[in-house]
């Protein structure tokens, strides 16, 4: 993820009190009384509890519905700039002092910036939410952003954005990849920014976009774990209902512009070995045409790479040794259309059309025919398997609610996740592979090495944002 993941360190990826404290009234009652509580306060803000009393812990995050995806030219990075900012102190809590109430109590605290979202949380002792709360909700309306401590931060994002990004040459090779495949789409800027960007934030401009965007409107608090719902419920609303909202700005669609031919680049930069990105433009799970459209893309990324006896992995690694490593990507949760990706280093030896022929090839076949109905069970069974493992986790069960709230749509296609991917079947994948993996859709990104210089080197190439590829 990007944010403290690259800002601070961190990491991704969540008492029976209904009868005597009642309900304010100022905020609305539950919504929704299944597995997800949900509350709407005057102020427009949205809580959403997942009772979970398996171990008396508690995830609790405020996710604010601006990311890298809300950004202009200029400031590109600025909501991932304002994220590292919200550890650097109000009047109340001097920087720094954030981090050490929490670990004080026994409990861990973090945040990411995605494109979409900027997320902040903390693991604790259920006992101890409150004080959790009371902090976040400090820091929602009273940032100070001091000069110094601005100057130091905006050093440490533009070393991490030269570490991990500019010293990488494959995060490098996906960072030009992206913004080649997207013309109009925010997606197409890096969730850190670009560096001449960085270079030229100014205080003002995070206060601008901390006013903007952080106000209650724009947020969910989430809280998964050992809680009582209507309890969370007045909590909130004590340490956030009297913040004033604000209204927020309308977003312009940027809807991206028609490809019309496929789009090739070369990168170079210093590597020990070449590099393939490959990416086709396909719906996400709110743009897309049908539902069904976004899952069964989900499964055609699974026919691929879901596993060692997946396509790429058993044929062109094993089999056919062509590369030395490869995969291919989907992720169905984004706000806008998105990529579904391949990736490729080539094994010894081996020269780059024949690497890309081969990716190509493992496309044309999805087109040609549809998946076996043991790849689909493979698949299948996999995603219930993650699906069974997320849910016992009660942060993940916090991340999930989190972004897809975020994102526009409701917590209860989480719960519907499993179902939904069960449903697709084999006709599904080879339409959805006819109607969007085209090569007129297609940008391809070549990565040529070049000299390496002192400290260089070739990491795998995940994406900074923390995001599917």
């Amino acid at each position: 993820m990007v944010a403290r993941g690259l800002g601070r360190g961190g990491g991704l990826l969540l008492a029976c009190l209904l009868v005597c404290w009642g309900l304010s009234p100022v905020a609305a009652p539950a919504q929704d009384q299944g597995p997800v509580h949900t509350y709407t306060l005057d102020n427009g803000m949205r809580i959403l509890v997942r009772p979970d009393d398996r171990a008396p812990v508690v995830s609790s995050m405020v996710w604010y519905r601006v990311g890298s995806s809300y950004e202009h030219g200029g400031i590109t990075g600025i909501s991932h700039a304002l994220e590292h900012m919200m550890f650097k102190g109000t009047e109340a809590h001097p920087a720094g002092e954030f981090s050490r109430i929490i670990s004080g109590l026994g409990g861990r605290e973090n945040a990411f910036t995605g494109r979409d979202y900027t997320a902040y949380y903390q693991q604790l002792a259920s006992e101890h939410l409150e004080q959790a709360l009371e902090l976040e909700a400090d820091r929602m309306q009273h940032l100070t952003l001091p000069g110094a401590e601005f100057r130091r931060e905006m050093q440490v994002i533009r070393e991490e954005r030269r570490l991990r990004t500019e010293d990488d040459p494959n995060a490098l090779t996906w960072e030009h990849f992206r913004a080649t495949a997207w013309f109009n789409s925010p997606y197409g800027q890096p969730v850190i920014g670009w560096m001449t960007d960085i270079q030229g934030y100014t205080v003002a401009d995070l206060r601008r976009w901390y006013e903007r965007w952080y106000t209650p409107s724009n947020a969910l608090l989430v809280v998964a774990g050992d809680v009582d719902p209507d309890a969370v419920h007045r909590m909130a609303q004590d340490h956030f209902g009297d913040i004033p909202a604000r209204p927020v700005p309308a977003i312009k669609p940027r809807e991206e512009t028609p490809q019309r031919g496929e789009r090739r680049i070369s990168v170079q930069a210093p590597a020990r070995v070449p590099y393939l990105v490959m990416g086709y433009k396909v719906p996400a799970l709110p743009t897309a045409a049908e539902p069904w459209e976004a899952y069964a893309l989900l499964v055609a990324a699974g026919i691929l790479d879901g596993g060692e006896s997946a396509r790429i992995p058993r044929e062109l690694v094993r089999g056919r040794a062509l590369a030395a490593s490869a995969g291919a990507g989907y992720g169905p949760f984004s706000r806008l259309d998105t990529l579904f990706t391949l990736w490729a280093t080539p094994a010894p030896g081996q020269e780059h059309p024949a690497v890309e022929a081969a990716l190509t090839e493992m496309v044309e076949q999805l087109r040609a025919s549809p998946p076996t109905p043991q790849e689909l069970e493979r698949v299948k069974a996999q995603v219930i398997a993650e699906d069974v493992y997320r849910r016992d986790s009660i942060h993940g069960q916090a991340m999930r609610i989190g972004l897809l709230e975020s994102i526009g749509l409701s917590w209860r296609e989480g719960e519907a996740f499993a179902e939904r991917v069960q449903a697709v079947t084999a006709e599904q994948v080879q339409a959805v592979a006819r109607k969007y993996l085209l090569p007129s859709r297609r940008t391809v990104a070549w990565l040529q090495p070049g000299p390496l210089e002192s400290g260089g080197g070739d990491e795998a190439g995940d994406e900074a944002e923390g995001g599917v590829r």
